[in-house]
């Protein structure tokens, strides 16, 4: 991992637009890493991630060990409630997006589904990551940061 220690450039002031909810699961599309967030013995727990969008959910691999895959095998109709985050900033110029999801995650457990999570989401790290979860978006928001275009005003 390299650490940047130059100073941000920041070129003047910034404006938050918030986004709608299309514009947030098409820009949370454009990236394969981020955060989910479960509950794990009563304590919020955030692990990183990577994803796939299908048919408007989220898709991650997990494996039969993990904390979410055994909560969400517990989980009765319609799933354990999560919070899903990405974003893509500009660590010298802040400017960028960031995105979060809350919904319900489901362990897929139809086999033509979970050939097809397989085949969407290649896991990043060497372990057997042999089960999948969906998390149905219920709540999306996202925000903008830029550069505030307006120039001469107080």
């Amino acid at each position: 991992m390299v650490h940047d220690d130059s100073r941000p450039v920041l070129a003047g002031p910034r404006r938050r637009i918030e986004l709608d909810g299309a514009e947030a699961l098409r820009l949370l599309g454009s990236v394969s890493l981020g955060r989910i967030v479960f509950t794990r013995h009563a304590l919020p727990t955030v692990r990183p991630v990577n994803h796939a969008l299908d048919a408007g959910d989220i898709v991650i691999r997990t494996h039969e060990g993990a904390a979410l895959t055994s909560h969400t095998q517990r989980a009765g109709d319609p799933g354990v409630v999560v919070a899903y985050e990405a974003d893509a900033i500009d660590p010298r110029t802040h400017l960028g997006w960031s995105v979060v999801v809350t919904g319900y995650a489901r362990l897929v457990t139809d086999p033509e589904d979970l050939a097809h999570c397989r085949a969407l989401v290649q896991p990043w790290v060497e372990h057997a990551m042999d089960q999948a979860i969906r998390i149905r978006p219920d709540l999306v928001t996202a925000i903008l940061l830029t550069a505030d275009g307006r120039s001469g005003e107080a």
